[in-house]
């Protein structure tokens, strides 16, 4: 049997027409093999399951395991002591403290290490600091540094006044309109007027159908005959003056292209032009015979000019 004779069975597109359910219960479908006898290696699996590639044989189902794989397969040791710490205490929900403090820890007195080393970094002596520290921290007060008693005691200027006055809207500005507009008991106590009352009515129309598909026609309409006006109205645009349409793609040659006799000159004309192959002119012992006249000739004072060497 030969590749050819070898027919693949196509599945067809299911992908088209299906919606919703019908399209998850085709792709929770376990993927299928595209190979066929003849291309296949290995032994027939099928993607989804937990069914092993090779099947285990009988004698490694009842062999015992040597001590080797029973140390291996022993858990590791927890070093930790019985302290299993849970999984949010190093996530983002995690408690105030990583870890929670002992008692006795919180009983203990500090030694005089972690007392130098809790003491907070100092400034060098030549240091002169401009504002205090908790100027520009989290603590600072409400301003930034202390205001004087002359500029607490001093006058108001009308400048101060008017810079210190809030911007006020423009005379026209209407502020932003209530979602919900409020009736007045006016207006949910009144009584509409007989003009409302005609204009709030639906517009009646009669039922149809308006007119019978075939009609009379009159006889004058029958008799009468168009206006010069009319006539001309009712004809069909025209193309300009000199218009040609669009030539054929295939046309008839006249009879006398076709008796025709090409002239001498069209005849020559029409030659190609032969010319000698490179392998006939690089053997031409003639090729580089420099001719008498060029060995008598003599050169002009442009060309000696610019025949001599550039000096550098």
């Amino acid at each position: 049997m030969t590749m050819a004779a070898v027919q693949i069975e196509r599945r067809p597109n299911s992908r088209r027409g299906l919606r919703g359910m019908d399209r998850i219960y085709e792709l929770a479908q376990p993927k299928e093999s595209k190979c066929i006898w003849l291309t296949s290696f290995g032994p027939n699996m099928v993607w989804g399951n937990q069914e092993p590639m090779w099947p285990i044989p009988p004698g490694a189902l009842k062999s015992a395991a040597t001590p080797r794989l029973e140390s291996l397969s022993e858990p590791k040791r927890n070093l930790i002591g019985g302290l299993n710490r849970p999984a949010f205490v190093y996530s983002c929900g995690r408690e105030s403290v990583i870890l929670k403090v002992s008692p006795f820890a919180k009983q203990a007195s500090a030694t005089g290490r972690v007392d130098y080393l809790s003491n907070h970094k100092r400034p060098p002596t030549e240091f002169k600091e401009d504002r205090r520290e908790h100027t520009f921290s989290c603590g600072r007060q409400s301003p930034i540094w202390n205001v004087t008693d002359p500029a607490r005691k001093a006058a108001e200027r009308e400048r101060i006044e008017s810079l210190a006055r809030p911007k006020t809207p423009h005379r026209e500005f209407l502020p932003a309109r209530e979602i919900e507009t409020k009736v007045s008991k006016a207006a949910m106590s009144s009584s509409a007027t007989p003009r409302l009352e005609h204009l709030a009515r639906p517009k009646s129309r009669p039922d149809g159908p308006f007119r019978e598909p075939m009609w009379p026609v009159s006889k004058s309409a029958r008799v009468a005959t168009a206006t010069p006006r009319q006539i001309e109205l009712a004809k069909a645009k025209s193309v300009s003056d000199g218009y040609l349409p669009a030539r054929t793609i295939e046309w008839p040659v006249s009879k006398a292209a076709r008796k025709s006799v090409a002239t001498p000159r069209t005849d020559e004309l029409s030659r190609p032009i032969i010319r000698a192959t490179m392998d006939h002119v690089q053997f031409n012992p003639d090729a580089f015979i420099v001719s008498e006249a060029a060995k008598k000739a003599r050169c002009s004072a442009r060309i000696e000019e610019l025949s001599q060497p550039l000096q550098r």
